[in-house]
């Protein structure tokens, strides 16, 4: 079906919402482009370290889930999906999403521990005691997304069903319901909060900590070998938090007016993150700069010897 139908009748969207989303969002073409580019990226740059592990399976998830909805609607104009679709893709888009800033938090504990207690960081950090960790946090986020996911499934969608937007994220879909949907904006709005603020707030405690814990260190060196251990997730976190921040700010403040560029920028702040990550940690690494050395001195003897 496509969106291009805009005086579309409710009564031949039964069963499910339609999708629509701007044609001044580029090309075909050019959005085939990018958004290919972004999840190869996102599938080949993550790593299989143990730390990052659940950051990466949380970002792969995130981008499996969110860009080929982007791609059906954007490039194919395939705009319709079920019901039931919508309100898995809208699960599964809140889950993936909220569990980054859980994960960065869980990264956060563990540079803590590592800069705060280098020599006992294998007997605290255990790999069982991480699962644990991981293992609630998924817990905890499954079970508030799928409140307030089934919350909005049984509100009754008797007026219009287009979405405006290319994924059925749940500002979207829950305002479209014909009663009254202050409890659902309301619990929409505490669940975000409690899923931003919570693990940043966590993270920022954390720097604190480990901020006191650097200056008592007399030794130069170490300070620099301490900033290095927290530079990637300083990194993962600005790369996460600053986009979703921005789009907040912007819109709130009704600075983008224009709905095109609204909808660019929320599906720039959720695809984005992903696909930068890897390319973080993969620059990051010492076994990369030491290739990158070797291949500098390489061509520098080739130069040379010219």
């Amino acid at each position: 079906m496509n969106a291009s139908n805009a005086n579309v009748n409710n009564s031949s969207l039964t069963g499910g919402f339609l999708l629509t989303a701007s044609d001044a969002l580029g090309t075909k073409t050019y959005r085939v482009i990018i958004f290919s580019l972004v999840y190869v990226i996102t599938l080949l740059g993550n790593g299989t370290h143990f730390s990052i592990c659940n950051l990466a399976l949380v970002d792969i998830g995130l981008n499996t889930v969110f860009i080929p909805q982007v791609v059906s609607v954007l490039i194919f104009t395939v705009n319709f999906i079920s019901f039931e679709g919508c309100f898995s893709q809208m699960f599964f888009i809140h889950f993936f999403g909220d569990m980054g800033s859980f994960s960065l938090a869980i990264l956060a504990y563990d540079r803590l521990i590592a800069i705060c207690f280098p020599l006992h960081y294998s007997s605290l950090n255990t790999n069982f005691r991480m699962i644990l960790i991981i293992a609630g946090t998924w817990a905890l986020v499954f079970c508030s997304d799928m409140y307030q996911v089934l919350e909005a499934a049984k509100l009754p969608y008797c007026s219009s069903r287009i979405i405006r937007g290319a994924c059925c994220e749940h500002g979207l879909v829950y305002v479209l319901a014909c009663i009254d949907t202050s409890f659902n904006r309301k619990l929409g709005t505490a669940k975000t909060l409690f899923a931003l603020l919570c693990p940043l707030c966590f993270i920022i405690s954390t720097y604190i900590i480990i901020v006191v814990i650097v200056l008592k260190i007399a030794s130069v060196e170490q300070r620099q070998k301490a900033f290095q251990t927290c530079l990637s997730h300083l990194l993962f976190v600005c790369v996460y938090y600053i986009p979703i921040m921005l789009v907040y700010i912007l819109s709130n403040l009704r600075l983008i007016v224009s709905f095109d560029v609204l909808t660019s920028l929320l599906i720039l702040s959720v695809i984005l993150p992903p696909m930068i990550n890897p390319i973080i940690y993969w620059f990051n690494t010492e076994e990369l700069k030491e290739k990158l050395l070797n291949a500098y001195k390489e061509m520098s003897g080739t130069v040379g010897q010219w």
